[in-house]
């Protein structure tokens, strides 16, 4: 089955979705009225229901099968999906990746998207494809900042992200809840719960956009909504610390920290190894002219706003967990005044999902450039993006650009309370339905999904399974480590 957009012809139409989200060639037939059906819009009357279409699914992939998981004889190990997954990035940051993934169960998932996916491929989809984030774990939720200075929180990652099945990012979600709840110290009850309520958030989520007018769905639940929307009141003092951290988090900030006077004037990143270090001039070059092509990708309007800063400085600095070893660069740009804005241009890898969407009957066209692929992927799914979200290519590698230190900020799902982390689970698993129906007709997946909570049970059962299978991987990595297997500089 296709992607569906919203408003998009129904299945029996052969109009199919590519990549870059236009249609098929197909035949346009002709509309009871005096105007013609137009390519890119929906028919009318819409010849059968989405919702129905939904729920004819569940006779062919029962709700209850999502709590499968079948571990085969064939799957890698854990050690070997990390060193395969290692592959391409700078072999001096691998252990830093290795010691990050060896510290917890929770942070080994965050690093094992690809691993997840191998098992994910032999579990049950229903064949509705959307645009998934492809790490959709806990701590891929944040807020960040609008152009206009308010904060926004949605899902905030998107390295991995291709058309694919929703189930895929709902089940990686639940897992995560799961493995940060007994990170915290919760109860497998507590556990379990969370789980479950981050699919019955989904779900009803879902079920609220499918009974809304298309352009009321599109912009629902704002985030001054979401808290009474998902329940999640216990949460509250948790956001507002987190958002007065978030406002603080600016480029300013960041540069103030990182940089130091230049001579001849400006500033220049300092030092601070192994997370920022400076770089040959050469490189640094590199970098400063691939910025030319990063401006075709922009919308026109924002190029008098970059037209007005001056490249003084760039650098090298390694972020996140699964990310590291990839080749990431801080950009300082200068005003009139001095007043820093940091770009940050990031390596865009082909998405660890791949290969696994092939083997589950889900395959996707290769990218016509990794970054363009992560940066409209990252636009279909948030409700606001950044607006200096684009791409380019430094020697030959495809690279992601957007703002850095844009007053980002996160909730660590490991260190909430017992009684927080199942208001937190709710809160996530509503803006990953408001993240899916961007790209798939809310009707079509709230018809499947259903009242009743047998899928939301279904979820938590394999959430469960999956944690336990996480923390024995995990378990396996750390052995590794400390036999000398693989090499991991933990605490970095």
């Amino acid at each position: 089955m296709f992607v569906r957009l919203q408003g998009q012809r129904t299945r029996g139409e052969a109009v199919g979705v590519t990549e870059t989200g236009t249609e098929t060639e197909a035949a346009l037939p002709l509309q009871t009225s005096r105007i013609s059906a137009v390519r890119g819009f929906a028919r009318w009357p819409a010849p059968e229901s989405p919702k129905d279409e939904g729920k004819a699914l569940r006779s062919r992939v029962r709700r209850r099968a999502h709590a499968e998981l079948v571990v085969d004889a064939d799957r890698p190990d854990a050690v070997t999906a990390v060193e395969e997954s290692n592959h391409g990035r700078l072999t001096e940051l691998t252990p830093i990746r290795v010691g990050r993934m060896a510290a917890t169960p929770f942070a080994f998932l965050r690093g094992s998207a690809g691993l997840m996916a191998y098992d994910l491929a032999r579990t049950p989809t229903t064949g509705i494809r959307t645009q998934i984030c492809g790490d959709a774990h806990a701590a891929n939720f944040g807020l960040y900042g609008d152009a206009r200075g308010g904060l926004v929180i949605d899902l905030n990652d998107f390295d991995e992200t291709v058309h694919g099945p929703w189930e895929w990012d709902l089940k990686r979600l639940a897992a995560s809840l799961v493995l940060a709840g007994r990170e915290a110290g919760a109860d497998e009850d507590t556990c379990r719960q969370a789980a479950q309520d981050a699919a019955g958030a989904y779900r009803r989520t879902m079920r609220l956009l499918a009974r809304l007018p298309v352009l009321d769905a599109w912009n629902a639940i704002a985030d001054e909504e979401l808290v009474s929307h998902t329940d999640a009141h216990d949460l509250l003092g948790t956001l507002e610390r987190v958002s007065e951290k978030a406002r603080a988090n600016t480029s300013g900030r960041f540069a103030a920290k990182s940089t130091e006077t230049a001579d001849g004037g400006g500033r220049r990143f300092v030092d601070a190894p192994p997370v920022l270090r400076r770089i040959p001039d050469a490189e640094a070059a590199a970098v400063a002219a691939s910025l030319e092509h990063y401006l075709t990708t922009l919308s026109e309007d924002r190029l008098p706003l970059l037209g007005r800063y001056a490249v003084h400085d760039v650098a090298f600095r390694v972020v996140g967990t699964g990310s590291v070893g990839t080749r990431s660069y801080v950009v300082l740009l200068l005003d009139h005044r001095g007043e820093p804005l940091v770009l940050q241009v990031k390596e865009a890898r082909p998405s660890a999902l791949l290969p696994h969407l092939a083997t589950a009957g889900h395959p996707v066209p290769e990218a016509e450039h990794e970054g363009r692929r992560v940066v409209l992927g990252q636009k279909r799914m948030q409700v606001v993006s950044d607006i200096l979200l684009g791409w380019t290519s430094v020697d030959g590698r495809p690279y992601q650009v957007r703002q850095f230190r844009n007053r980002k900020g996160s909730v660590d799902p490991a260190a909430l309370a017992a009684d927080q982390i199942d208001d937190y689970a709710r809160m996530t698993g509503a803006l990953l339905a408001r993240a899916h129906s961007h790209s798939a007709d809310p009707r079509l997946i709230s018809g499947y999904c259903g009242k009743n909570e047998e899928l939301d049970e279904a979820i938590a059962a394999f959430a469960v399974a999956y944690a336990d299978r996480t923390e024995a991987d995990h378990a396996e990595l750390v052995a590794a480590v400390r036999s000398g297997r693989i090499a991991g500089e933990m605490g970095v």
